[in-house]
């Protein structure tokens, strides 16, 4: 399953390789051109990961100070935090997932490498067979099953056939493959020939130093990524593990350049170099246009405090205005009934009293008015 699976992954890698080698008739130039259309395919992922990367380093502060504030409520921290990268439009995985990329790239392209008959070339099993039986009625020993050698047979068997291609011409897919690039062959393992350096030549010198110009390359790669990201600083967990990253990616590709064929020390070369240019080119397009939607940002905040404070000034005023209103209504009322007229009636007050008879009205009292 595993290995039908691993075959249809390889199929569109080798016909971008294939294609590669039939316009260079080079493999080495075919591996570097490979690396390229590669890069370019993905380059507009590759883009959104670099932005996405650059944004959450853009915010870390805010992002630390949520981990501080909500450091006791792992749930409402993690709350917070999703809200941040709603509000920001930040896919904090983006970064992650396509950093992981060459990785399974390089699994295929190794495999296509390794098996030249049936991944590069794609030819049947029956095709193979047919191949395989030709050849030993010409000569070839197989390797032992098992042994290291087997392990890359096919390479054997292609080297084979391309020495007597005459008596292979009418397989139909078959080809001739020529894997020296610059004087080296591309099928040897730096690992097996290093203790010839000094009496091997450039053959034997050339393939030692293509697994240690890969990792410096791969280590030059990391720091100028990391740079851009703003990862790689400062003593908390997230940058121990970026600068421990830093040191890892060029063991590995350290050792994948002396334990496997030289073919994929000189793709991870042709990798780390396109990488290098292309995270320059992304850090400073997107160092630049970060600063000015940081400006934008910071233009339109200005332009929604003064919009605030305005409407909060609008908004005083016109209490205000109420506020004299109600007092101008009030002020009338009392005016209004300050003026109106006293009601006339009985006079219950010590004026109203003439002479003996408290209360009385009108004329004088006289007790000899009738002459009694």
């Amino acid at each position: 399953m595993f290995s039908t699976l691993g075959y249809y992954i390889c199929i569109p890698f080798a016909w971008v390789l294939r294609f590669a080698y039939n316009l260079t008739n080079s493999y080495g130039w075919a591996l570097i051109l490979f690396t390229l259309v590669v890069k370019v395919v993905l380059l507009p992922f590759q883009i959104n990961s670099k932005k996405n990367m650059i944004r959450m380093n853009q915010f870390q502060p805010k992002m630390k100070e949520i981990q501080e504030k909500y450091a006791n409520n792992q749930q409402k921290m993690n709350e917070e935090m999703q809200l941040l990268y709603a509000q920001e439009g930040i896919n904090p995985m983006s970064g992650c997932l396509w950093s992981l990329l060459p990785f399974p790239i390089i699994i295929a392209l190794y495999s296509i490498i390794r098996q030249p008959l049936s991944r590069f070339m794609l030819l049947s099993e029956e095709t193979i067979a047919n191949i395989r039986s030709i050849a030993t009625g010409l000569g070839y020993v197989a390797e032992q099953t098992g042994s290291r050698t087997a392990f890359y047979e096919e390479i054997q068997l292609t080297q084979f056939i391309n020495d007597h291609f005459a008596s292979f011409s009418g397989i139909d897919g078959l080809f001739r493959v020529d894997y020296s690039f610059l004087g080296l062959d591309l099928t040897q393992m730096p690992g097996e020939v290093w203790r010839q350096f000094m009496t091997g030549g450039w053959p034997v010198i050339g393939l030692v130093l293509i697994p240690i110009v890969s990792a410096a390359l791969s280590f030059v790669q990391m720091k100028v990524s990391m740079a851009g990201n703003g990862q790689g600083k400062g003593d908390d967990v997230a940058g121990r593990q970026s600068r421990m990253l830093m040191y890892m990616s060029p063991l590995l590709s350290l050792w994948i350049g002396f334990t496997l064929p030289a073919a994929l020390g000189v793709y991870w070369i042709a990798n780390s170099v396109f990488q290098i240019v292309q995270d320059a080119a992304l850090n400073k397009f997107f160092s630049t246009r970060m600063q000015k939607e940081e400006s934008e940002k910071e233009r339109i905040k200005r332009e929604q405090r003064v919009a605030k404070m305005m409407a909060a000034r609008e908004q005083q005023r016109e209490m205000q205005e109420q506020i004299n209103k109600n007092k101008s209504r009030q002020q009338s009322t009392k005016k209004q009934e300050s003026k109106k007229p006293e009601k006339k009636g009985t006079s219950t007050s010590e004026a109203g009293r003439v002479g003996d008879r408290p209360y009385a009205r009108g004329r004088a009292y006289d007790p000899e008015h009738y002459g009694e």
